[in-house]
């Protein structure tokens, strides 16, 4: 998806970050990381502190410690989407190993991945490879063993709290809309990717928690999340959930959000803020839904649940 001008669509890990500085005030501060695409390449503070992207100059020291957002523009899950993981030696060159591992155990993650494999892979152009090479449902299947693995691999480095966010609605967001709609109506296809992939997401999350036997993989509804402002924008404050704040053409659905762009007058009153991303009220309604969500949106539970039951222990 579109890497410039992602300062509204950050937003989501800005605002639960922010809530989570308030909300685990009743327990122990603790790390936060962030994998993900362009919904979440962006990252802010934890608490009082900084959330500093993994490549930044300033990310030495203790601020090590507080943890790093992994996540860049345009990744997925596969490699030919694109993803990426590091950053471990310099913790364990600072504190040591032993307590690297306890920050890794006690840390928060959030993991945002998928959109783009669908988005910009499979139906990127007509007849790509990836849809040349699988149908629809048997790439859905490709795509969640290889987002097991993925998870897999966090519980290795030591995650044991880990968000993991499915699609949103992909075939409503303003580009496809522009690209592929007709009469306003959201893109089937890529409706279709989302029914398949989602369900199939969650299920694939509850068997790893009984293979890990503990609650590890907390699945976020995040196309349920955006598909009720989306399908009802009005009783959330919207007056429009088809036409981008920032953009040109149909929709302000193409291209990126220049200084050329159309600028809505009142980015609020939009549930989204460019062709792709949510705007700032809309991820906030998110990341509600992550804190005090209940089961059709977190499942097995919500932030503010798991949060509750750590201070607990």
């Amino acid at each position: 998806m579109a890497s410039s001008l992602i300062i509204m669509s950050s937003v989501m890990v800005l605002a639960l970050v922010m809530a989570l500085g308030s909300v685990a005030s009743q327990a122990e501060a603790r790390a936060f990381f962030v994998f993900g695409d362009s919904l979440v390449d962006n990252g802010q503070q934890i608490g009082s502190e900084f959330l500093l992207p993994y490549l930044s100059p300033q990310l030495t020291g203790k601020k090590l410690l507080v943890g790093a957002n992994f996540a860049s523009a345009g990744i997925g899950i596969l490699n030919d989407t694109g993803i990426q993981f590091e950053y471990q030696r310099s913790v364990t060159a600072l504190i040591g190993a032993q307590i690297t591992k306890q920050l890794a155990n006690g840390a928060l993650v959030l993991i945002t991945v998928g959109g783009n494999d669908f988005v910009n892979n499979y139906y990127f152009v007509p007849n790509s490879i990836r849809s040349r090479q699988y149908n629809l449902p048997d790439y859905v299947k490709f795509l969640i063993s290889e987002y097991k693995k993925i998870l897999m691999k966090l519980y290795d480095l030591g995650a044991r709290k880990v968000l993991v966010t499915g699609t949103g609605s992909l075939g409503c967001v303003p580009a496809e809309l522009a690209m592929r709609s007709r009469n306003g109506q959201c893109a089937a296809e890529l409706q279709r990717a989302a029914s398949l992939f989602n369900p199939q997401l969650i299920q694939m999350i509850g068997q790893l928690n009984r293979q890990y036997r503990s609650n590890i993989f907390i699945a976020a509804n995040t196309r349920k999340m955006s598909a009720d402002f989306i399908n009802n924008p009005g009783a959330f404050g919207f007056i429009t959930a088809k036409v981008a704040c920032c953009g040109q053409g149909p929709y302000n659905g193409i291209g990126l959000c220049t200084p050329t762009s159309n600028l809505c007058p009142n980015r609020d009153v939009f549930a989204f803020w460019d062709p792709f991303h949510p705007a700032e009220r809309a991820n906030r309604y998110i990341v509600q839904q992550i804190l005090r969500g209940t089961n059709e949106y977190m499942n097995p539970m919500n932030l503010s649940t798991i949060l509750a039951l750590d201070f607990r222990t």
